[in-house]
């Protein structure tokens, strides 16, 4: 099982908007996935109670609980675990950066977003944790000098995946729903990023677990 992680020291990112499609994407890519809520607001435990179905199962969990739930979620053979935790730092952003193959840490392009996102880097950085950017909530002309600032300082930070999440009312109504944008909108522009980025977090998460003996070698 693989284990990814939505994190940043910031709220307003969108975490919990990207999780659920994200989680609703890999699920229709033959994953079986379970989304575990860390957040106190509890946003993707509400989306589950709306979504009122049992594809995609969403535990809540506090850290001290979180390595027993992964092991057991292993057992059971689920090949997918998505983290959302709280945009704060604490000891549930914490034991979620320990525990993740890899990080998400999503931005908006505002330098209040990308200042946190300095943030939560440093934090990774110093438990050797494997992490990449995401923006998120990019205005829908894509070339703006706001943009291209936040692709330079996220790709200068360590890497930035692909692609850019645009501002899209797909995103909304599908949370609105309990769906993910690509049952809301199968062929919309929504979809297609939600799509594109299960496909690079897919690629991200191989090349890591090539990488993680010779890490523990070192």
């Amino acid at each position: 099982m693989r284990t990814i992680a939505f994190v940043t020291q910031k709220g307003g990112s969108g975490k919990s908007t990207i999780a659920s499609s994200l989680a609703v994407a890999a699920h229709e890519m033959k994953e079986k996935v379970c989304v575990i809520d860390m957040d106190p607001q509890g946003s993707l435990a509400n989306w589950a109670k709306t979504r009122a179905s049992s594809d995609i199962e969403v535990i809540a969990s506090g850290a001290a609980r979180l390595p027993a739930l992964l092991s057991s979620l292993e057992r059971r053979g689920f090949t997918l675990a998505i983290l959302d935790t709280p945009g704060a730092e604490g000891a549930a952003s914490s034991a979620a950066m320990q525990v993740a193959d890899l990080n998400i840490i999503p931005s908006r392009p505002s330098m209040f977003d990308l200042w946190a996102s300095a943030r939560t880097r440093a934090a990774l950085k110093e438990i050797g944790g494997d992490f990449v950017f995401l923006l998120n909530q990019c205005p829908p002309a894509q070339q703006t000098a706001r943009v291209q600032d936040g692709v330079e300082t996220l790709e200068e930070m360590g890497g930035l995946i692909s692609p850019l999440i645009l501002t899209r009312v797909d995103y909304q109504e599908s949370a609105r729903h309990g769906w993910g944008v690509t049952e809301l909108n199968p062929y919309g522009a929504a979809a297609e990023e939600m799509r594109g980025l299960w496909q690079s977090v897919k690629r991200r998460l191989a090349r890591a677990k090539v990488r993680q003996p010779a890490r523990k070698a070192a």
